[in-house]
Parts: C-alpha cells; structure tokens; sequence
C-alpha cells in the first residue's frame, strides 16, 4: 500500500483566474492551515505567507500594488500541518530564501516566530528539509541548507530572531532615535553577542514598510515596538542612512548582504572616509572600535588629510569618530574596547570621553551566541589570556564545544582541513609572527610561514578571504577573519609571544612582531602586549563549534596544556561489549562493509555488525553508522584504514560532498554489491521542468594521481545509490 505524500505543493497562476482554481482545493475549502510562496522569475522578487484562509488572502494579495506585480504562486499544503507548524515552515522559508539569494523577498516581517511545538524537531524539520528539495527542483530555490547555513547572506540576513538583550537593545535605539536630547548612542558588546545583526535589522526596519511586519515576535514589547516604529516612519520617512564599517574586508562582504536585501543597497555600507559625501540622518558604525587616528596610517595619511580638510577639522588631534559625529544627525555606534588591535585604532581615552558627554546613552549586549561554548567559553578564554587560571582550575570540557590543544603543527593542519570538509567554513588563523614575503615583487620565495618543516602561505588576498577558493590551504590573519563567523578556527601562537614561568604572565617578543604598523610608535611593551592578546583573543572567539590552538613557543604551549585538553594523535575506535550497547544512544553500528576506497570494492555482503561509542561531539541519531574504508584514493581526507562515521542518506544534495556509495550493476548482484567512497559531483538537465541527473561523478581525493573520477552515466544511474554522507574519520 503507498503511504500517501507528507506535503503537496501546487503551483498556481497568480491572476484572476486563482480563485477558481483554489475553489478544488479541499485545504482552502476546509481553513486548513498553508504556506504559500508568491514568486516572479523574472525579476526575481517572492513573498512568502502563512495563512488558515486562503482564499481570502491571496484576494488580499491580488489587491495589493505591490504583490500583485508577481506572477506566479506554490501552495505547501498538508494534513500534518497545525497552525505552530506552518508558521515555523514560514519562517524558515522567509530566513532560508533570503539566504540563498536568488530571490529578493520583499517580506517586512523581520522579528520571525521562534516558538517550540510538538515534535517540531522530530517531526517538522524533516518535513521542511523534503519542502526545500522540493522547491530546488522547481526552480523556486538554489542552494542545499547546508551551504546557505555557512553562507554570509544567511548569517548576516536581517531576517532573524531577535535575543533578548538585542529586543532591548533595539528598544532602546529606537526610544533614543526619536528623543533628540541624545546624538550618540554606544552599544557595548564583545566578540559574538550579535551587533552586526542588529545593525542590519534596523536598517532593514527603517527602510520597509510597515504592512508585513510581525510584531508578535516582540512579546509583551509587541505594541510598544509597534508604536515606536510607527513614529520613527513618521520622523524618517526616507531617512539617509549610512553602515560604516571600518574594516575592509569585511565591509566588501556587508556590501553583498546588502545588495541582495529587498529595500537595502550595497551604497548604504561605506568607509569611514566616504562619510565626508553627505550628511546623514542615522549613521551606525559597526566595528566601531577600529575607526582609526592619525598613528601608522601608511598610504592611508593623505587620505585621512582630505578628509579632515574638508570637514575643517585639525588633522593631528581629530579622528574618525570626529568625522562620524560632524556628519550624522544620530549616530549608533557597535563597540568593544577589546577588540582594539593597532596603535592606529581609535584610543578608548576617546570612546570614553564619548561615554561621558550628556548626549550619549550606552546600552549592553552580554549574551554570547556565535560560539556554542557560550559565555563560559569566553570567559575562560579571558582568564586563559590574563593568566588568572590555576592548577585548581578544571581543564575547559564542553559537550557543546571543541577546544583542543595540538603538538603538531601537521595534526592541527589535517584536522582543520577535516573540520571542513565536514562542516565548511574551517580555517587557520595566527597573529603576525612572521613577514609577508609572498606578497613583495620579485619574490621567489613561495611560503611565509615555516614551522616544524612545514611551509605555509599568507592569505593571498584581503578581501573576503575566508570564502576564497584558496583559504583552506592558506593561513588568514586578523583583518581577513575579524567580524566573520568559522565553524572551526585552528589558531597558530606564533614566536611574538611566550610564557614566563618565574613571573606567571604571558610576555611579548617585540622583534618577533612583523606588523610594522601594529608596533611602530609603541613604546610602553604593555601596551603592545594588550594590542597582540586582543588579537588571539579576538579570533580565538571566531569558531563556532571549535577553536583549534598550536603554540610555537614551549613556554607558552606549557602553560596552556594544563588548561586546554590535547589532541589525541592515536584515536582508539571503542568497541562496546554487548551489555553496554544502548543502540543510537551510545552507539553506531560498525558495518562489515570492507569499503573500497579505490575502483568499487570486490563483491561484498552485509553481514551483522559490532557497536563502537558514539562521538561525544554528536547528538544520537538513527541515522549514523560506522564502516571501514580501505585504499589511497581519499587520502587527502581519509587514511587508509580508517574507521569512518557516515550520516544515512535521507535525500538533499549531494553535490560537492563525500559519499558512501553502491553500484549493483558493477558486480553480479546476486553475490553481493560494489562500495566506494568518493567525492560526489553531479550534472544534470532540465525534463518536462523539472531537474534530471545527466551524468555524476565520482571523484578521488588523493596524493596519489593514479587514481581518475568514476564517471556513471545516465542509463546506469538507476543502479546507483548514495548509502550515506561522511561525516568524519573516528
């Protein structure tokens, strides 16, 4: 008996004609609760609804000026579906569209429903991951989840759920906009807490209309927030708004969030310099604490002159955050002293002086949410750094979050390049311990960085460096990784800084300093010492699931040991006896598959299976299991022998990832089935609109270029099945 469909989605004309056609529907009939997406291909706009009335609403929608102008709309429809689920699938179509970027939603309502339901994990998200496969095969969306979760538009997208603290926050910027007895306003937050999502959420608030709005999000703030926008609407109408962001990297990567913002254009997101152009009514300045003076400035000099000459402001007492408030009416300003980094970065003497003036109002932001190991990790962290730990201290253990101590230079590489294959995003960081030889003409030298042997290059470029094709085989520095969110960091201490045993601090070698602008005109060492000890900290803060740590220097990697569990270079693979096996609880499954990491495996059969402990970094799940993988054909990620841990397919892309896979038609399938691991890459066309596998590709990962891409064509696809998706080496 066919079980029947979990969803349905309906694709309609969306004129006149809708109505009729909705007439046939027993969903809409009934009130049943929908989701539905209007959509234009052409130019590229969506909206997105939920709805226990649709019929209604899309009359409302066909009555609109601005919905209207769309074209065409997909009704999810589905007997599972309760007025919690559909407004989850709503706002995870609105944050997962937007982060894909191929539509512009022209949605209001920033502020999405984040409330829990029955079985909205167990249940619902699965629903929505098919929802999702669905629409890239119709064309509505482009990318997996996976990636857009790792994407910059989706992580800086302004539709989001608010913490608590940023409702606060936002609450009290707005309340300040609308008092004129305040100019400035300093939110105050370290690494992590948010600011540059709130920065874009009111620009997004300020520069949308108010119909689509969900001001229940809001809570019990819901009518004050309603009111308080509604007033600054009627104050800025059109309000001329600026994003400065001093750090150029990482303004280039805003100026594409910003582009592909409904409402929003990459112009709003300027240089401190480019503030000079115009005056404006609200200027935030995200990163504020590197808006710069007249220190170390390098070419920089002549161009902060201009600046100053044109704004009549003397050029050897003022700054940038003099440039800021001359030129805005209000100005909103995103700050943490600690994460001031160069002698050229504004003095906090400044920002405090600001503190102080009558016209500034300081809000807080505390709450830690990049890093899952929260703000206990930062904290200890912090205390790691200013020495305040001792040997009574336990050594930092979070089933949330990774932070591993390496020995070796090679395994923190590897192990790096592992973290991203399996999550992306995966770096290495490390402060200015070496010069930047690659980068000078004529240089015939092709590696700046040599530790134990092993040669390594500086970032190539400065611009968005984290997401350039050569990152993962490169080392970043602070200005490509600060304001960016990693999965992983694998950070290097270089040899600027050590440990003194006799005194119990961390102590700084200036000459092993090779920012010449970062040290040039310090002369008190303490001063310099904070400058480097933001910088560690500060990308020590920038892992998501993990930080990574290598010391160059004994003395330090000493002190650290005592507090930072090491790696293990022997990873023992625990077989649990019988009576200790709870199954996906405790355990995976070890399947007997004798794998084949090379050409598809010789004949194989399943047979029964052993149970090993499952990774304390993964929650239990059904779908993961465990299987050997023999040969050299993946040996960039997977050794030889290795045990591996793979996640079932369950359907998504597999585009780009490392599969488990069989082939019946390779071996005689009365015998057994062929097995291979590879890397899947596929092509495909389009048949009766909708997409089609052409031809896939399995391609090796390996040292050794004996091994060539297994290519399946279109008549043996069918006899292809992707088993599961690699997830690490265990």
């Amino acid at each position: 008996m066919n079980q029947s469909p979990l969803f349905t989605i309906k694709k309609f004309d969306f004129d006149s004609t809708l109505v009729n056609e909705l007439n046939n529907l027993h969903y809409v009939k009934d009130l049943w609760p929908v989701v539905y997406i209007l959509s234009d291909g052409n130019v590229m706009e969506a909206y997105v609804g939920e709805t226990t009335d649709a019929y209604a609403r899309m009359i409302s929608h066909l009555r609109n000026n601005i919905k209207n102008k769309l074209v065409g709309v997909h009704l999810i429809s589905s007997e599972k579906f309760n007025k919690s689920a559909t407004l989850d699938i709503e706002s995870n179509l609105i944050k997962y569209i937007s982060g894909d970027g191929q539509y512009k939603l022209i949605n209001g309502n920033i502020g999405l429903a984040n409330h829990n339901y029955y079985q909205k994990k167990e249940v619902y998200w699965d629903i929505f991951k098919s929802i999702w496969d669905n629409l890239r095969s119709v064309g509505i969306a482009k990318h997996p989840i996976d990636y857009i979760n790792n994407s910059d538009l989706f992580k800086y997208s302004p539709y989001k759920t608010l913490t608590s603290e940023q409702k606060s926050g936002l609450l009290v910027i707005m309340k300040n906009l609308l008092d004129n007895s305040y100019k400035s306003i300093i939110i105050e937050g370290g690494a992590g807490t948010g600011k540059t999502i709130l920065a874009i959420f009111l620009f997004k608030l300020l520069n949308t209309t108010n119909e689509d709005f969900n001001f229940e999000e809001f809570g019990n703030d819901e009518f004050e927030f309603m009111e308080l926008v509604f007033e600054l609407k009627k104050k800025y109408p059109n309000p001329k708004m600026a994003l400065v962001v001093p750090v150029s990297s990482f303004r280039a990567t805003l100026k594409k969030v910003f582009q592909n913002i409904k409402g929003l254009n990459s112009n709003m997101v300027i240089g401190p310099a480019e503030i000079v152009k115009n005056t404006f009514d609200i200027v935030i300045v995200d990163e504020s604490h590197r808006l710069r003076r007249r220190v170390n400035l390098g070419s920089y000099f002549r161009a902060f002159d201009i600046v100053c000459e044109k704004l009549n402001l003397d050029r050897y007492t003022c700054n940038e955050l003099d440039w800021i408030i001359k030129q805005s009416e209000s100005a909103i300003y995103f700050y943490d002293e600690n994460q001031s980094i160069k002698p050229s970065d504004v003095k906090k003497e400044d920002f405090d002086t600001l503190k102080t003036n009558s016209l500034t109002k300081i809000e807080y932001l505390k709450s830690q949410f990049r890093s899952r190991g929260g703000n206990d990790y930062v904290s200890y962290i912090d205390n790691l750094l200013k020495c305040k730990l001792n040997n009574s201290d336990v050594i930092f253990n979070s089933k949330e979050y990774e932070l591993v101590l390496f020995d070796s230079i090679e395994d923190i590489i590897n192990e790096i390049k592992n973290r991203d294959i399996e999550n992306g995003l995966s770096r290495l960081v490390t402060g200015f311990s070496w010069p930047w030889i690659t980068n000078k003409k004529n240089s015939k030298q092709d590696y700046d960085i040599e530790i134990e042997n092993v040669r390594l290059k500086w970032n190539s470029k400065n611009i968005d460096w984290v997401n350039s094709e050569n990152s993962r085989e490169e080392v970043g520095c602070i200005h490509t990784t600060q304001g960016y969110d990693l999965n992983y960091t694998g950070i290097i201490f270089g040899n600027e800084i050590t440990f003194d045993k006799a005194t119990n601090q961390i102590k700084i070698i200036k000459e092993n300093y090779h920012d010449v602008n970062g040290k040039r005109s310090i002369s008190d060492p303490e001063q310099l010492k904070d400058f480097i000890l933001n910088i560690y900290k500060t990308i020590m803060l920038r892992g998501i699931k993990g930080t990574y740590v290598y010391v160059c220097d004994k003395n330090l990697r000493d002190y650290f040991s005592q507090f930072i569990p090491k790696f293990k270079t022997e990873k023992e693979t625990l077989i649990l006896q019988e009576h200790e096996v709870i199954p996906y609880v405790n355990s995976i499954p070890l399947y007997d598959l004798k794998v084949a990491a090379g050409n598809f495996s010789e004949l194989q059969t399943i047979t029964d299976c052993q149970w090993i402990a499952l990774p304390k970094t993964y929650k239990p799940s059904q779908d993961l299991f465990a299987c050997k993988v023999i040969g050299e054909s993946m040996n960039k990620i997977i050794p030889n022998g290795s045990i591996c841990m793979f996640r079932k397919h369950t359907g998504g892309s597999r585009d780009g990832k490392i599969v488990l896979v069989e082939h019946t038609n390779i071996q005689d399938p009365d015998f057994g089935s062929g097995y291979t691991v590879k890397e899947y890459r596929s092509t495909k066309k389009i048949v009766d609109e909708r997409w089609k596998h052409n031809t896939i590709t399995l391609k090796p990962l390996s040292h050794d270029t004996k091994y060539y891409d297994i290519e399946v064509v279109e008549n043996e696809l069918e006899n292809l099945k992707v088993i599961g998706i690699f997830e690490c080496v265990l």
